[in-house]
């Protein structure tokens, strides 16, 4: 095992990271920009290193600063988080090249995978069933209106470069299909620097579930069952639980079984997720590889008891897998409920502000991951996730009474900051949701304001700089904090 880790993330997930290495014995090391000075990572961490000022570009996501960090705390490995530079390969590869492991998959197969288009082929060629669309990056709106009629509208747009939900343009009508080309490739362009698009066949009425699985470095690989998370506003999760519920049996073994089998079949290591579209007729396709940690993991530690943090920090040391599939058990029902400073009556805006009330709920089994405290400013910098609230039962319904419990009684409350607690409660009580019939169209169903909107630079700040033209910092100052 490790004895020094770099945290190279910020807000609940680098606490989250810290917390598990302090329960595996090893130093953790949080890389914070100044913004996050007095974050509760880096009050929780062994050390902490200052890495730049508060735009994303000149911290989280400067490699030079984040390696430098590395290398005067003495980190042997990098644990990337979520978002910012944790699905980068050239990031990667530069944690090899200095000698560092980089906690996730190899650079080779996250440069795969990261290609959506490439991802696709890959994938059909492991055996793994794919929507309709185009083999490749599109290389013309001409080229995509072809490919659209012939498999029929609607059909989704997205980037290649893309993932998270982000960067998304569903078209019904082929006079639009022109315009949401163009629209795409300038959004692609600006938020992940790669203007290339790819087309998509788009399933109206469907759920949004994913598989989770774990991979080591000697060939063998578990999936630790499937979430849904099809509660989401603009391809964003809200709300995600496990097991998914209403899924024909045959249907949850196939697709954890097309899981093993696309990572196997590329080479996988450590934590990763098969995200998959499921029609009304349980039919079900592949949409993209999430090659990191996933924000809502919560919901399939609290079903399996593993700790889905310390099984990556094992496989990247080397140690062989400690499980086998016949020791993977889910029980009962979890759900997490992402707590976001966020107006949902103004179309979902973020309320930054400073924190004057935070206590946030608790009772038997409910988990809340959060950063936040009274007094922590909540800036406009980074995404606007508050917390998450994850609670399990032995049963879903029990599971969505104590969910909407644990958020009635979170308290949250300061100088221009709303949260989406009210909206979250809305959900969990809609009767689709209650029965477990909701897709991907119930927030747009419940509040139609909040459908087809841009997505805001707050939105996008927890994967992709916030636009700014600042160089970024060459190395972290000399302040290492013990």
């Amino acid at each position: 095992m490790f004895s020094t880790v770099l945290v190279a993330n910020r807000g609940e997930i680098a606490l989250r990271v810290v917390r598990a290495c302090r329960e595996a014995g090893v130093r953790s090391v949080v890389a914070y920009s100044t913004a996050d000075r007095e974050s509760a990572a880096v009050r929780c961490a062994d050390a902490s290193v200052h890495i730049g000022p508060p735009t994303a570009r000149s911290s989280y996501l400067s490699i030079p600063a984040i390696i430098e960090a590395a290398r005067i705390t003495g980190a042997e490995a990098i644990h990337p988080g979520y978002g910012f530079l944790s699905e980068d390969p050239d990031f990667a590869e530069v944690c090899a090249t200095h000698g560092i492991t980089f906690i996730g998959p190899s650079p080779q197969v996250m440069q795969r995978l990261g290609d959506k288009a490439e991802a696709r082929a890959a994938m059909a060629e492991a055996g793994l069933p794919v929507l309709p669309g185009s083999s490749g990056a599109l290389t013309s709106a001409g080229e995509a209106a072809c490919l659209a009629a012939e498999i029929g509208y609607p059909v989704i747009l997205k980037a290649v470069a893309g993932g998270g939900g982000r960067g998304m343009r569903v078209v019904r009508d082929p006079a639009d299909l022109a315009s949401a080309y163009t629209e795409t490739r300038a959004h692609a362009r600006a938020v992940f620097g790669d203007e290339r698009v790819y087309l998509e066949k788009f399933v109206d009425d469907a759920r949004h579930i994913e598989v989770q699985i774990l991979c080591d470095l000697y060939g063998r690989a578990v999936h630790l069952g499937e979430r849904d998370c099809s509660v989401q506003r603009r391809h964003q999760k809200l709300i995600e639980e496990a097991p998914a519920p209403a899924l024909d049996e045959g249907t949850r073994a196939a697709m954890c079984d097309a899981a093993l089998r696309g990572a196997l079949a590329v080479g996988y290591t450590g934590a990763g997720t098969f995200e998959f579209v499921v029609s009304p007729a349980q039919d079900f396709h592949l949409m993209e590889v999430n090659c990191r940690l996933q924000v809502e993991h919560p919901v399939t530690e609290m079903t399996t008891g593993i700790d889905l943090v310390q099984e990556q920090l094992r496989i990247a040391a080397g140690e062989p897998l400690s499980l086998r599939q016949e020791d993977v058990a889910v029980r009962g029902s979890a759900i997490e409920c992402r707590v976001n400073a966020e107006d949902p009556e103004r179309d979902f805006r973020p309320t930054p502000g400073t924190l004057t009330e935070f206590v946030p709920p608790g009772g038997p089994f409910v988990r809340v991951d959060t950063h936040a405290y009274p007094g922590w400013r909540v800036g406009p910098d980074y995404d606007s996730l508050v917390a998450k609230v994850v609670v399990w039962a032995p049963d879903r319904e029990q599971a969505r009474a104590r969910a909407d419990r644990a958020l009635a009684e979170f308290r949250v409350d300061g100088a221009g900051v709303r949260t989406t607690i009210p909206f979250l409660r809305q959900m969990l009580a809609h009767p689709a949701f209650a029965a477990a019939a909701h897709t991907t169209g119930l927030v747009a169903a419940a509040a139609p304001a909040t459908h087809d909107t841009p997505t805001t630079p707050h939105e996008k700040a927890a994967t992709t700089p916030c636009p700014d033209t600042s160089p970024p910092d060459p190395a972290p100052d000399a302040s290492v904090v013990a």
